[in-house]
């Protein structure tokens, strides 16, 4: 199995925030239908000329440089309203928001939480679930994503 090194990805990410975009995510699936994937994401929210721009963009960097061997499809979108959030800077700019939230390991007898979102610092979130809080390692959490607010 191939690995996206961060070298790359931090050249696309140089190629989406110069479009004053921010990479959310990047993977690389291999297997019978590869596919790299990027979430993308700005404050006024993803369109698909956005998505459009930045597969074209990202497409002659990955053409000229050839760094992903074999074939493999480039998929750019929007992380959508339930947002994945994979760090701690995710958890901070989303204080106050509800999230669901699944660990590797138990945290108080449990791994699966929805809450709101009270802090994020030192590696550790607290959620906030009816009148408990909960802290969470970031390291230990498998899945996190916000929840649809109406």
């Amino acid at each position: 199995m191939w690995v996206l090194d961060q070298e790359l990805r931090d050249r696309i990410a140089r190629v989406v925030e110069s479009e004053g975009m921010e990479l959310v995510h990047v993977e690389f699936k291999s297997g019978k239908k590869s596919a790299l994937r990027l979430l993308i994401d700005k404050p006024s929210g993803i369109n698909h000329q956005d998505c459009k721009v930045i597969s074209d963009q990202v497409s002659v960097l990955l053409d000229v440089e050839d760094p992903i061997p074999g074939h493999y499809v480039l998929e750019v979108s929007s992380p959508g309203l339930d947002r994945p959030l994979f760090s701690e800077a995710d958890f901070r700019r989303f204080i106050g928001r509800r999230a669901k939230i699944r660990t590797r390991e138990e945290v108080a007898g449990r791994r699966s939480f929805k809450g709101r979102i009270a802090a994020a610092a030192g590696g550790v979130i607290s959620v906030m679930e009816l009148d408990r809080t909960f802290e969470i390692p970031i390291a230990g959490i498998e899945k996190a994503n916000l929840e649809i607010e109406w």
